[in-house]
């Protein structure tokens, strides 16, 4: 199974590698052709792509660490879900830590003003330490940079409008769940006060109701004890139990074999 596992990966990871590839060798063969074309080679920008933001990290730091390297047009860093800070706030609650947690992301893009600086940069910088000093907060994270071929500051807008669209319909879903869930429950509850009224007092849920009760063994044997001779009858019936149980106490004791219920007495004998 691991195997068929590990060959289903590979399998899914090469069409990607694939893509990769052509779309740097397209691009690769734009830039020759400009070349020798012997034009001015026009300036097109290029987008990186940050896997990884430790915490505590700004777009405020990546501008001012990249722009070593060549001009930086926009950052743009996704924020954390408030669902995930709420749950760091109640862990350091529990732990009787007092700390108010500041907004941290999980991923970003840097908008490079020339595509070739971007890849430059992503190819140099990819799985080194981010801080360069040994004081630094960020020596021991590694950056984790991505060129993305092709890709405008436009589509990122249009795929983070998208998220939102898709973040608010999921929302308006589960409103709509807990509504469903509130009316129908207060159905449930009217449905009971009218039931209550139509027995009796609506004010007390432990009124009398209205079903009838199948009697229980003890009562069914002091209707019998009630019953003329039923007293005789339920005492007769009492000692031929107990010595039932006192023959086969010992027969167990003696090792005779256990008399049977079924006979009361000794058999009568036929004269031949």
């Amino acid at each position: 199974m691991e195997a068929e596992e590990s060959d289903s990966a590979a399998t899914e990871q090469e069409p990607l590698e694939k893509i990769d590839q052509k779309l740097e060798e397209e691009e690769e063969q734009e830039e020759s052709e400009e070349a020798a074309s012997g034009s001015k080679k026009r300036v097109v920008p290029g987008i990186v792509y940050l896997g990884h933001i430790p915490p505590r990290f700004r777009p405020l730091h990546v501008r001012n660490v990249l722009s070593a390297y060549g001009e930086v047009g926009r950052v743009f860093f996704q924020a954390e879900d408030r669902f995930v800070r709420r749950k760091k706030k109640a862990a350091a609650a529990t732990g009787g830590k007092k700390r108010s947690y500041s907004k941290d992301y999980t991923e970003g893009w840097v908008e490079f003003r020339d595509k070739r600086v971007a890849k430059r940069v992503a190819a140099s910088l990819h799985n080194t330490p981010m801080g360069a000093r040994r004081r630094s907060p960020f020596r021991y994270d590694l950056w984790n940079l991505k060129y993305l071929h092709r890709f405008t500051w436009s589509h990122l807008s249009e795929h983070l409008a998208f998220e939102r669209q898709v973040r608010r319909q999921r929302l308006r879903a589960e409103v709509a769940q807990a509504k469903r869930e509130t009316d129908f429950y207060l159905r449930n509850v009217e449905k009971g006060q009218r039931f209550l009224a139509a027995d009796g007092d609506p004010a007390r849920p432990d009124g009398s109701w209205a079903f009838a009760q199948r009697p229980t063994e003890q009562e069914l044997r002091a209707r019998k004890a009630a019953r003329p001779g039923g007293r005789e009858r339920a005492r007769l019936a009492s000692a031929q139990d107990q010595a039932r149980s006192n023959r086969g106490l010992l027969a167990r004791i003696f090792g005779a074999p256990p008399p049977s219920e079924n006979m009361e007495g000794p058999s009568p004998v036929r004269d031949s």
